[in-house]
C-alpha cells in the first residue's frame, strides 16, 4: 500500500476540524478560542487510561510541532486545515506501525514550527513532559538534532539526564527558543494555574526566559474559567517565616482560603527546591486574574504564585475522545 494512502486511511479526509468538548464528552458551545482537533485513535476503555495517552498526544504534539530540523514547514502557505500530505512523504520514512506506536504522527504537520536545529528548549516539569521529553530525545537520536535542555525542576533535571540531552541552566543559556510545560489548568484565555507539583517559581521563570511558551495537558485540564476542573486552588510559594500573615492577608483582601500544604511521606509542611512554603489558595468566586497576580506578589514574603497569565502561546490539549485540541490566545 502507497504511503498517500496509507496516511488517508489513518487520518481520514479531514486532518483538523474545530469544536470544544467538555472532560465529560458533551458538545459545548464553541467559544473563542476554538480547539482544532486531530483525531487519531480509539481511546482506552479506563479514564486514566485516557488521561495517560492524552497526556502522550499532548506531548508528543508539542514536541513535534516546535522542535523541527526540516526548514520547509514553517514557509508553508497553507493554513493548517490545507496542509498536503505528499510533500511530506519523503521526510517520514515510516511504516504504517508507527502510526499505531507513537500516536503523535499529526504534528508533524503542522506549520507553526517554532525551533529547529542547535536551539535551546525548555523543559518543564510534571507527569505530562515525561512524554514531551521521551519524543524529544527520539527526535535527537533520530534526525540527530544539537538542543540544549534548561530544567525547570530536580525532576526535569533528572529526565533530561536519563534521556541522554544535553543539559544546561540559565546562567549558560538566559534566552530560550522554547519552554514546553504542564499546566493544573487552562482557562478559555490561555490564563493558567500552575504548581500542583510544587515548582511553580523556576517554571515562571523559565517560561519568562522562552521566546515560545507552549503548554500541553490532558483533556481533564480544560475549562473554560479557572476552578471549574482544578479543586485545589492557585499555589503560592512564600518564605517559611511569613506563611500565616500571607495567608491571612490573601483570605481577607480576596476571600477564600489560603492553606499551607502539607507533606504526605514526611512530617511537615511541603518544601520547595528553593528552601520555601507553599500555601494552596481556594478562591471563591472568578476574579480579574492580572489584577490579583501582581497584588498578591506584592504581599511581603510572597516569591511567586501559580498564575501564569499572557504567557503561553499556545496549549495542546489531549482529549477524552483520542482528539488532540490546539488552542491559542483569544483575539482581542
Amino acid at each position: 500500500m502507497g504511503r498517500a494512502m496509507l496516511l488517508q486511511r489513518w487520518l481520514g479526509p479531514t486532518l483538523l476540524s474545530a469544536g470544544h468538548r467538555s472532560a465529560g464528552g458533551r458538545k459545548q458551545t464553541p467559544f473563542t478560542p476554538k480547539l482544532k482537533h486531530v483525531s487519531l485513535f480509539r481511546s482506552p476503555s479506563s479514564r486514566h487510561g485516557m488521561a495517560e495517552e492524552a497526556k502522550k498526544l499532548a506531548g508528543y504534539a508539542a514536541v513535534d510541532n516546535h522542535v523541527q530540523s526540516h526548514s520547509m514547514l514553517p514557509n508553508s502557505p497553507c493554513p493548517p486545515t490545507a496542509i498536503k500530505l505528499e510533500p511530506l512523504l519523503p521526510l517520514l520514512h515510516l511504516s504504517g506501525q508507527f502510526f499505531v506506536r507513537h500516536r503523535g504522527f499529526y504534528s508533524l504537520l503542522a506549520v507553526s514550527v517554532r525551533i529547529k536545529n542547535n536551539q535551546v528548549v525548555g523543559v518543564g516539569s510534571g507527569s505530562t513532559i515525561v512524554y514531551a521529553v521521551d519524543r524529544l530525545a527520539e527526535r535527537v537520536r533520530q534526525e540527530k538534532l544539537n538542543i540544549v535542555c534548561v530544567p525547570t525542576s530536580f525532576q526535569a533535571r533528572q529526565l533530561i539526564l536519563q534521556h541522554g540531552l544535553t543539559l544546561s541552566d540559565l546562567d549558560r543559556h538566559p534566552e530560550l527558543d522554547v519552554a514546553i510545560d504542564g499546566a493544573d489548568e487552562v482557562d478559555a484565555a490561555l490564563t493558567l494555574i500552575k504548581g500542583g507539583g510544587g515548582c511553580l517559581t523556576q517554571e515562571k521563570i523559565v517560561a519568562g526566559c522562552a521566546k515560545h511558551f507552549i503548554v500541553i495537558a490532558d483533556f481533564r485540564k480544560d475549562s473554560s474559567v479557572l476552578g471549574q476542573q482544578w479543586k485545589k486552588g492557585v499555589p503560592i510559594e512564600v518564605i517559611p517565616m511569613a506563611y500565616v500573615p500571607v495567608s491571612r492577608t490573601i483570605a481577607k483582601r480576596f476571600g477564600g482560603e489560603a492553606v499551607l500544604r502539607m507533606a504526605v511521606s514526611k512530617a511537615g509542611p511541603v518544601v520547595t527546591d528553593n528552601s520555601n512554603f507553599i500555601l494552596d489558595w481556594k478562591f471563591e468566586h472568578t476574579h480579574n486574574w492580572k489584577e490579583v497576580n501582581i497584588a498578591i506578589k506584592m504581599i511581603p514574603g510572597v516569591v511567586e504564585t501559580g498564575l501564569f497569565v499572557g504567557m503561553a502561546e499556545r496549549v495542546y490539549f489531549g482529549m477524552e475522545d483520542g482528539n488532540v485540541g490546539v488552542r491559542d490566545p483569544p483575539v482581542n
